[in-house]
């Protein structure tokens, strides 16, 4: 599997966000090819070597002077991340693909030493669920043209799926019946699956759709899950994102069935403190509760339920 060449899908996912399109020196590709055969056969996912090999690509030109990966000292890679202006998350995400590839090169004997040990840990700060105001899904959902891009809306809104697994859906391998109806396979973060039941309307969609992938790219595979999220956030407009309709279903689930667990595998999370994030308390609510119990105490000393 070559990162950066035969495989058009894994090519194609961090294309758009690249901006030095200048060659990757040739022992590094030759070296990121071969761990990406190697992520290959751990059967990870096509976005995540995509994103780890994007990572590495971009390190090997911007330190061009190291004519192979396993010159690069400690220094080198702490002066390189240091002069980037990232968010937290995705200086963790670099950090992780680093430490990853030197701890596979140590593995195979390519180089004694792990050199990203030296770049430190990063805690994230705790998310506040954001939800998308149901008056902009509404709103896009109205006056959108291209139904490719309602359709997308659609899938994040009311099955909260991520991006990338929206633009993975291939209808003739994922759709899934059982005595109860249509359901879709989601291919999640990780190489997790799980299973969705779909709403009628939707399952006679996607039952209907061409063969292969429901959103096939412009050079084979499918769109990548980037422009997804970028079409989808086009259409939803005033800065709400893709990512928010996942909030949103998420919020009006809970809101629904009182279930934070039901939550967790509508939206595929390993944590039930990650799907905690995603799930916003109404604020007016709280003040209902507090009133209630307060003026409970004030009438009785003591708190009633009668």
């Amino acid at each position: 599997m070559r990162c950066g060449g035969a495989s058009l899908l894994v090519r194609s996912l961090f294309m758009t966000t690249t901006r030095n399109t200048s060659p990757v020196p040739q022992r590094w590709q030759t070296e990121i090819d071969a761990w990406c055969t190697a992520m290959q056969a751990a059967h990870l996912s096509p976005v995540t070597i995509g994103l780890r090999a994007y990572h590495l690509r971009r390190l090997a030109r911007e330190l061009r002077s190291r004519r192979t990966p396993w010159t690069v000292t400690e220094a080198d890679l702490l002066t390189w991340a240091t002069s980037h202006a990232w968010s937290k998350e995705t200086a963790r995400s670099v950090r992780d693909s680093l430490l990853r590839f030197w701890q596979w090169g140590e593995s195979t004997r390519r180089v004694r030493h792990n050199s990203a040990v030296v770049l430190p840990r990063i805690s994230l700060d705790r998310p506040s669920p954001r939800p998308a105001a149901p008056s902009a899904v509404t709103a896009a959902l109205s006056s959108v043209t291209d139904q490719r891009v309602a359709l997308m809306l659609r899938l994040a809104n009311e099955l909260g799926m991520r991006r990338g697994e929206v633009a993975q859906v291939h209808p003739a391998n994922d759709l899934v019946r059982d005595i109860t109806g249509w359901s879709l396979v989601v291919h999640g973060k990780g190489s997790r699956n799980r299973v969705l039941p779909l709403p009628d309307d939707l399952a006679s969609v996607l039952r209907a759709a061409p063969e292969g992938f429901l959103f096939p790219g412009p050079t084979g595979g499918h769109l990548s899950a980037h422009w997804v999220g970028t079409l989808v956030s086009r259409a939803l407009a005033d800065g709400t994102t893709m990512h928010q309709l996942r909030h949103l279903c998420a919020t009006e689930i809970h809101d629904q069935t009182h279930d934070l667990r039901l939550v967790q595998t509508l939206l595929g999370h390993a944590s039930l403190a990650t799907t905690q994030r995603y799930v916003a308390v109404d604020d007016s609510k709280v003040r209902e509760a507090i009133a209630l119990r307060s003026r409970r105490w004030q009438a009785g000393g003591e708190i009633a339920t009668s």
